[in-house]
């Protein structure tokens, strides 16, 4: 035990030298400096990089997005599907005491206090009983059957932390002035894995570090960085390599939202018709034509068709209209509002500022001015009536899109019907009735129109054609330690 302590220790000090593995890694990841130290349970992109890093869990996810190893060394899942018996790897924390089944069970009930009240914790809410089995050996009781269960332990959010310190992969030291991170793999050993002797000429420190899209791709342009992470259609016009770069833009082909949610329920956007409306108007195609993005999914449902095994409506709403059919009858429901009102129909939209959502924008704007609205642009948080939801799927169920209208997340408009439907939902342990219960909250989400789909979020990296490891994936998370690992 002191001599993992010690070799914890060591490294700690090492991260601040440097490599004899041909220099550190280093990543840009795209967000405000400080916004890489965020602590809490709402992580912005940056940060949740980091906390995977350095703060493990029973599982966490590979670089091609695949449940993998972390503090337990294996698992079995009986044949129910209701429980998870996690096998703990032989290893300590950073203070030196032994990896126990009693501190995961503690570390894991803690984690799932924090977590109310966000939606991940309402896509934690099967966990039934967490027991300490043995000295090593943990099992997790679920309420009903959930496929995605390992996927959901696995986030950066569900890491332990026992006090104030991870059990790795990677050590962290932080440089203040330039809010800059240096982190060091942990050898094997520290990791209840065999030593090797090699270990420090192979592995390679990874430099951290969040910049703005256009610092980060700049940086990448000089080669001062190998990997920029974390970019999202509002700054993908800035995704730019160059010719003489020896990198390449990587595109995840990611799950999740990008729409617009419901903010004010007043004046034109008082009814879900007109709602409804602004929706049917928006050619989802123009839309994403000026981001030259081959293969994106555009989306009219907020829970995409393939989210179900058994699709309970077509791959598209309003299949049976043209556009210009679309567009004909949400004119005549704004007409009919204006002549009611007197009002002239306008709507707000809030957008974070870059060059992709000044074009988001200007599509929105032309699509809307064929119905006779006119859109004006906020900044997010200035009282727009409707705003920009950018969120990454954390798992594919149905069940993650409703929990992002889950009333008690206070996000914008919301179902109480949808709600009662996806608690119903927790206990159903035969498929075909838990699907039928999501498909019918989905539906009462729907008649609110409390969202304007427009399809699959968008994320993209610069990736230096020299680095190892990489891999696009579904869910935009790039694990930074098999950054560090030897290929062979």
């Amino acid at each position: 035990m002191r001599i993992r302590l010690t070799l914890f220790l060591a490294l700690l000090l090492a991260a601040c030298g440097s490599s004899a593995g041909g220099g550190p890694v280093k990543v840009a990841i795209i967000g405000a400096p400080e916004s890489l130290f965020q602590q809490g349970v709402r992580l912005s992109p940056a940060a949740q990089h980091l906390r995977a890093a350095t703060f493990e869990g029973l599982v966490t996810l590979d670089p091609g997005g695949q449940v993998v190893p972390a503090l337990a060394e294996r698992w079995i899942v009986t044949d129910d599907g209701l429980s998870y018996i996690f096998r703990l790897r032989d290893g300590t924390w950073p203070d030196g005491e032994e990896i126990s089944a009693a501190d995961v069970r503690r570390l894991l009930r803690e984690s799932l206090r924090r977590l109310r009240g966000t939606s991940l914790g309402l896509d934690l809410a099967k966990i039934e009983e967490i027991r300490a089995m043995t000295g090593r050996v943990v099992e997790v009781r679920l309420s009903a059957p959930m496929p995605d269960f390992l996927r959901l332990l696995a986030q950066p959010e569900v890491g332990f932390v026992k006090s104030g310190s991870g059990a790795g992969p990677m050590a962290m030291s932080r440089d203040e002035d330039t809010m800059r991170v240096r982190l060091s793999a942990l050898p094997p050993e520290t990791r209840g894995l065999p030593a090797r002797e090699d270990w420090e000429e192979l592995a390679r420190p990874v430099q951290l570090q969040a910049q703005s899209a256009a610092q980060a791709v700049a940086a990448f342009k000089r080669g001062d960085v190998d990997l920029v992470l974390g970019g999202s259609i509002v700054d993908f016009p800035q995704a730019e390599a160059g010719p003489l770069s020896r990198g390449t833009i990587q595109v995840d082909p990611t799950l999740g939202l990008l729409g617009l949610v419901v903010r004010e329920e007043t004046g034109l956007l008082g009814d879900p018709a007109r709602r409804e409306a602004l929706s049917m108007a928006i050619d989802r195609t123009a839309v994403i034509q000026p981001f030259g993005l081959g293969g994106w999914q555009a989306n009219t449902w907020i829970v995409p068709q393939g989210a179900f095994s058994q699709p309970p409506y077509p791959a598209q709403r309003w299949a049976d209209l043209s556009l210009q059919q679309r567009r004909a009858t949400a004119a005549a429901r704004i007409r009919a509002w204006e002549t009611q009102s007197g009002k002239k129909a306008q709507v707000a939209v809030g957008l974070p500022a870059g060059p992709g959502s000044d074009l988001l924008f200007r599509q929105l704007a032309e699509a809307w001015s064929e119905i006779g609205v006119v859109a004006t642009r906020k900044a997010p948080g200035e009282g727009a009536e409707l705003e920009l939801r950018d969120s990454l799927a954390r798992y594919s169920s149905p069940r993650w899109y409703l929990n992002q209208f889950n009333c008690s997340l206070k996000a914008g408009l919301c179902s109480p019907e949808a709600d009662a439907l996806v608690r119903a939902s927790l206990a159903a342990g035969d498929p075909a009735e838990r699907e039928r219960l999501l498909a019918e909250a989905h539906g009462a989400l729907i008649a609110r129109e409390a969202y304007i789909p427009l399809g699959a979020p968008v994320r993209w990296s610069l990736v230096r054609g020299s680095l190892n490891n990489y891999l696009a994936n579904q869910w935009g998370l790039h694990p930074l330690f098999p950054l560090s690992q030897p290929t062979t």
